[in-house]
């Protein structure tokens, strides 16, 4: 294991409790004061993108002034960013600025500035220049990056005696706890490190670790493109699956201590008085009473003749629907605080479609033990090539890479293995034929190179995204679709006739080989529509934590709203087809909305033609046949799991029913919506 040599050594000095290395000192440029300089190499998805070279001098006053370059390259696209801190004697920020992009596609403009008066001056990109009081409990920083930003909080927050909020500008107050001590082993030596979570400088919780001296050895987070995102200081990748996996345990023990206030106490509890929708297709039961005992189902039918045990908890829920839990089949859970805004929408199960390994099965295997609070998590495991377009850790380059990966799918607990983009088409099939002889189903992306026939012909069970099935009109051949213009490749989309003899072939395979879809169309809405528009469409747009307001349709070029809403159009044109065909839908959002996207996919399935009988058991039983857990979910009988949500109204009536969520029951144990949305940082 390698390990940068002044962060070995000062994490061994800081484990005996001896003072540790410094940095390397090195004159300024006018041969002054020395610099402390700080190196940290960035990984997504615990895969090296990047570094972070930050540089901290003293200024002629006792002051200090930090500058560092921030960059990193995600799946092709350069992402640099650069920021200056000057700093009081104090610690007091003087004057901060961070310019360049924080993700693909999303830029950073931020000034703050002492106006004097004991006012700063705030300039972000596009906004009017504000002026604010300026407290003395003051720090600055814009968001996850750049790293150096993030121990100067850290430092800022020790310095004045660890207060209870922070104000940090531009983005606002901060929280910061400690999470204890943790000890890790390098080279067979412990290492000794506290363990901060910090709330409020991104959406949710971020992790890091510092050592004695006040320097951030780890960080765990998200990007701007809510993408597992973590920084080391000094080092290659040593400990980095240890740093994630502890950042997720530790995640979802703290969501559980959260949200007791809002769950039910435990023991039997009694729905009395709703409709049961059991979601088999079985008529309604009106005034129906459904009875559960620890994690199981105990009873359900007409009140008149089911009984109630006696001291079960009775809740009234007249007027109101009882439904199955709802499953979300592509997530991706990169942050606790998605838990429980998945319970808060009556999600009990999510299928995540690509992740850090020892983070996902950190959370799932502590919600499993009771230990964490959050929807039942069915892992799939990522795998990739080395291609510049990447993403992930579990790579297959070769025949002989194809074996060990897919044992370490299995030793993980992955239901399926999810084909990314880059991996090579002829490592595809002997890729699926190796998941399928140790038990595990194959879906995922179509690889650069193949159209969706291909990667039938090689094995898929399932498909990820409606854009996969408009792939017949475009060629496949690798580096072709960049040769076509975007005006090019939008008339071959609109063009694409459904009824066309090839698309109707591929509409009867997919039905056929009882193929698995989840299209994630209103993950398309948010990205073909612009803001205005959305507002309209999605009211969950209004109720997201602040950190995430402007993240969906913002900049839209005017002359491109009319052809994306076509675009979208198309993309609903082609789900009715192909439901009309009898292919095998399952409601899946990837990262939208957390929570209202899921509600936003069935409405757009009941636009496209299902009945809402026929959506909800997209987000119920049709998943969990899917993948084999039928007997267990996705249905309200005796004996099977105790996930159900009771919603206000009829969703069989009116699928928009389904937002209005009144009381969620995830393995026996009930929760307040208005509390889980609360604790996740949204408006109820």
């Amino acid at each position: 294991m390698k390990m940068h040599a002044g962060w070995a050594l000062a994490l061994a000095a800081a484990a005996c409790h001896a003072p540790a290395a410094r940095h390397a000192a090195a004159p300024t440029a006018n041969g002054g004061a020395p610099v402390e300089q700080a190196h940290f190499v960035l990984y997504k998805f615990a895969q090296r993108i990047g570094v972070e070279h930050a540089t901290i001098a003293r200024t002629g006053d006792g002051g200090r002034e930090v500058k560092t370059t921030f960059t990193f390259n995600d799946r092709g696209t350069d992402v640099p960013l650069a920021a200056l801190w000057e700093l009081a004697p104090d610690g007091n920020p003087r004057r901060y600025q961070a310019w360049g992009s924080v993700a693909r596609g999303v830029s950073l403009d931020d000034r703050v500035e002492r106006a004097g008066g004991g006012a700063v001056e705030i300039a972000r990109e596009e906004q009017p220049i504000a002026r604010t009081d300026a407290p003395a409990a003051l720090a600055a920083a814009s968001g996850y990056a750049p790293v150096i930003g993030q121990e100067l909080l850290v430092r800022r927050w020790l310095a004045l005696g660890r207060p209870a909020t922070l104000r940090v500008l531009p983005v606002g107050d901060v929280h910061i706890e400690s999470r204890g001590r943790d000890t890790l082993t390098l080279d067979g030596k412990p290492i000794a490190l506290e363990h901060l979570a910090i709330f409020g400088l991104v959406w949710g919780r971020e992790d890091v670790w510092i050592d004695d001296q006040r320097q951030l050895a780890a960080l765990v987070t998200r990007d701007a493109e809510f993408d597992h995102f973590e920084a080391m200081r000094g080092a290659d990748a040593p400990l980095i699956d240890d740093f994630v996996a502890r950042a997720g345990n530790d995640a979802v023990a703290w969501l559980g201590e959260a949200a007791r206030a809002g769950s039910g106490p435990p023991g039997a509890l009694a729905l009395v008085g709703g409709r049961l929708v059991d979601g088999t297709g079985a008529p309604p039961i009106e005034d129906a009473t459904v009875v559960v005992d620890g994690d199981r189902i105990v009873a359900a039918g007409p009140r008149a003749s089911t009984a109630v045990p006696a001291g079960a908890r009775r809740v009234d829920v007249a007027g109101a629907t009882i439904i199955p839990g709802l499953w979300d089949m592509h997530a991706h859970v990169e942050q606790v605080e998605q838990a429980a805004a998945y319970l808060a929408a009556g999600v009990t199960t999510v299928r995540d479609e690509g992740n850090i390994l020892p983070f996902i099965t950190a959370v799932r295997d502590a919600i499993e033990a009771g230990r964490g609070v959050g929807p039942r998590v069915i892992a799939d495991c990522l795998v990739d090539s080395d291609d510049r377009q990447a993403l992930g850790t579990l790579r297959v380059n070769s025949v002989d890479d194809i074996a060990p990966v897919v044992d370490r799918a299995v030793k993980a607990g992955c239901a399926e293995i999810k084909v990314y983009s880059s991996v090579k088409p002829p490592l595809v099939a002997p890729l699926c034929a190796e998941a399928h002889r140790r038990g595990l189903r194959v879906t995922g992306h179509i690889p650069t190179g193949m159209d969706i026939n291909d990667a039938l012909d090689a094995g898929f069970d399932g498909v990820n995204h409606i854009q996969y099935v408009a792939s017949l009109v475009f060629p496949k051949e690798r580096g072709a679709m960049e040769k076509l213009s975007r005006a090019e490749r939008r008339r071959r989309l609109l063009e694409l006739d459904v009824h066309s003899p090839a698309m109707q072939k591929l509409f009867t395979r997919l039905a056929a080989q009882h193929t698995a879809f989840d299209s994630t169309l209103a993950l398309f809405e948010l990205f073909l529509h612009p803001a205005a528009e959305l507002a309209r469409r999605e009211p969950g747009l209004a109720k997201m934590p602040p950190q995430l307001h402007g993240s969906f349709g913002v900049g839209m070029e005017p002359d491109a709203v009319g052809p994306s809403h076509r675009i979208f159009e198309k993309y609903v044109e082609i789900l009715g087809e192909m439901h009309r065909h009898g292919v095998t839908l399952v409601a899946g959002t990837d990262i939208g909305v957390p929570g209202h996207t899921l509600h936003r996919e069935l409405e757009l399935y009941v636009e496209a033609g299902l009945s809402p009988l026929e959506a909800l058991q997209a987000a119920t039983l049709v998943p969990a046949r899917v993948l084999g857990r039928d007997r267990e979910l996705g249905s309200i009988a005796v004996g099977k799991r105790a996930d159900l949500v009771v919603v206000d109204g009829n969703p069989l009536a009116d699928i928009h029913a389904l937002r209005k969520v009144r009381l969620v029951v995830a393995r026996g144990r009930s929760y307040d919506p208005a509390a889980m949305w609360k604790l996740a940082g949204f408006q109820p």
